[in-house]
């Protein structure tokens, strides 16, 4: 069932010929959050570190792609496996939902190397930026 939205109709809305920023995030936004390994956080800074002080940082196309599914990949675990085995679910289950992830995964890397693998330096700085963001 559809939701019916208070805010006007953008279809509606007079082009003023300028475009809008992005909303700017408070502090008291909500968000989440998981717990990554130790090592995981030490190669994540230091990719990010070399990607930042790189001439051609398009060099590090492949290593970033790899990084963003690995931490796609414990946040996964985090956010999903890790509850779902707290409920002892048995182990057809367990299997089942490890294996979708697993399939999901391999398909995200795919899609994940094709657009990261045609950025160029500046939008590589970017992700990393992001990244970093998201480790505060």
């Amino acid at each position: 069932m559809a939701t019916i939205s208070k805010r006007e109709d953008p279809a509606k809305r007079k082009p003023t010929g300028r475009t809008r920023s992005p909303p700017r995030k408070s502090a008291s936004a909500p968000f989440l959050r998981f717990h990554h390994s130790a090592a995981l956080r030490e190669k994540t800074l230091a990719l990010i570190g070399t990607i930042e002080q790189a001439d051609d940082a398009s060099a590090y196309r492949g290593a970033l792609s790899n990084l963003v599914m690995e931490l796609t990949k414990s946040g996964m675990d985090a956010f999903f496996m890790q509850p779902l085995r707290l409920t002892k679910p048995g182990l057809l289950v367990e299997q089942s939902a490890s294996f979708g992830l697993a399939s999901v995964q391999q398909v995200m890397g795919s899609v994940v190397q094709q657009i990261i693998g045609r950025m160029n330096s500046a939008q590589l700085r970017s992700v990393c930026d992001s990244i970093r963001q998201f480790m505060l």
